[in-house]
Parts: structure tokens; sequence; C-alpha cells
């Protein structure tokens, strides 16, 4: 028995109505949701700290969760794990005809144009009326940032973007202007979400220009905050503790832990 049914006979017998696992048995697609979305954050996660040990198990968690919605669908006789399997091979065949069949790709932008036209062409398909939104398929579950950098992506496909990042951080400026505007009127919360809403939004178009994924530069900028304060509470340690320091020793413990990250040659 191979590794693949091992795994796939052990979510059988986890999710059998008599002897299973009640937890198991329990689950429904909706009810997983939020667990793939974790495991899939837990291996980016393993990826970012470098932690290369701990991948394979992160993995193999992500893995548990495509089987356990294979088990689900196969026991409502609608999909099994085979239909996914074969569902993923026939559409990376179909969308490398280059490696695959006669055509020719002689860089990376190239493929990624021909990706993106594959995905079109099969959109246009499930499209009722012949042809889809630019927007079709960008899915409602993404997280924030992420759905709005790709929403931009399809947009700019089709022309409507900036020209160049110098547009885009005045765009990034405009906002910040019409957000500080609605302070100064003392504007009501839902106007203040809203153009702090547009500035967000603006400011993943710049990241876009730039090249950088905003998730990603997110969580680092997160782990530096971390890290930082971190640092910041152990040197308020011996003067009490940060819950006894004030404003102005935070600031300054802060402006510390900064200068200690700078090298020699730049604290100089």
């Amino acid at each position: 028995m191979s590794a693949i049914e091992h795994l796939l006979e052990i979510m059988r017998r986890l999710r059998d109505p008599q002897a299973g696992c009640p937890w198991d048995r329990e689950q429904t697609y909706r009810s997983l949701a939020p667990h793939t979305l974790e495991e899939a954050y837990e291996v980016a996660d393993a990826i970012e700290q470098d932690d290369l040990d701990h991948l394979p198990d992160e993995l193999g968690d992500l893995l548990f969760q495509v089987v356990f919605y294979a088990q689900i669908g196969q026991e409502e006789g609608r999909f099994n794990f085979e239909d996914v399997a074969q569902g993923i091979s026939d559409k990376l065949v179909r969308r490398h005809p280059h490696v695959f069949a006669d055509a020719a790709i002689d860089s990376a932008e190239e493929q990624t144009q021909a990706w993106e036209e594959h995905k079109r062409q099969e959109r246009d398909r499930k499209a009722t009326n012949g042809q889809a939104s630019a927007l079709e398929g960008v899915s409602l579950a993404l997280p924030a940032l992420v759905r709005a950098a790709k929403l931009q992506r399809r947009a700019a496909r089709v022309g409507f973007d900036w020209p160049d990042v110098e547009g885009v951080i005045a765009k990034v400026r405009e906002e910040l202007a019409e957000l500080e505007s609605e302070l100064q009127v003392d504007a009501a919360p839902e106007r203040l979400a809203e153009e702090l809403g547009d500035l967000l939004f603006s400011c993943v178009n710049l990241a876009r220009h730039l090249k950088v994924d905003p998730e990603a530069v997110l969580r680092t900028a997160n782990l530096k905050f971390e890290q930082r304060f971190r640092h910041m509470e152990a040197v308020l340690q011996a003067s009490g503790g940060i819950e006894q320091a004030s404003l102005q020793e935070m600031d300054a413990a802060w402006e510390a832990v900064k200068l200690q990250e700078k090298s020699p040659l730049e604290s100089g």
C-alpha cells in the first residue's frame, strides 16, 4: 500500500459511521474551510521562518485537508480523491502546452501570459453569456490584501492601470488627503472606514507596481513590530516593566531598540 493509499484508508476509518472519530464524522465542507486556511498559513509561516525541517509536517496537515474534502465528496457521491488528482493533472497539462504539446515558450514572462490566457479562455467557456468579466473567479474568500492585488492584476491585463509608479504614489497621497479631510470635519465612522479602505486599496496597488506581495510585506512588518516590541519590553523590565512605563519612556526604549538594530556604520 502506498503512502497516499494509506492516508486515504485512515481518512475512511476516521469517517466511519460506527467506528470512526465523532469529531471527524461531524465535519462538513463549510466547517473545514477555516481549518484549511489555518493550515495553509502554517505552511507559509514555516517557509517564511525558513523552518524547512517542519515544512513536510505542515504540508502533510494541508494535504490531509484535501483528503478530508475528498472523503466527504465520495460519501455524497459527488467526487473522490481520484477525481481531484485527475482534475489538477488535466489542468496542468492543458495549461502547459509548451511542455506537453508543441507550443513554444521562451521565458517565464511568456509562460505567465500564456497561463493567464488559458485561464481567461476557461472562464469564458464557463460564462453564461459567452464572455466572462475580467474579474470573474476572484474568490471572495481570499484575504482582503490578496484579493485586492488579484483584482488589480486582472484589471491591469485589460489596460485599466497606472502607466507608472508615480501615478500610484500620487493616488496614495490623494486618498490620504481625503481621509484627513474627513477627519477634520469629524465625519461619521462609516465615511472614515470607506476612505481608509480606499487608502489601503491604493497601498496594495503601490505594492503591485513595486512588484512585491502586499500580504508578504505586511507579514514581515508584523514580525518586525513584534520583535521590536518584545525587545522594548525587555529594555523596560529593568525599570519596573512596560505596565509601569510612561508613553515617553516607551518611545525612548523603542528608539533605543531601533538603534541597536542598525549596523555600527549606520549608527555612527
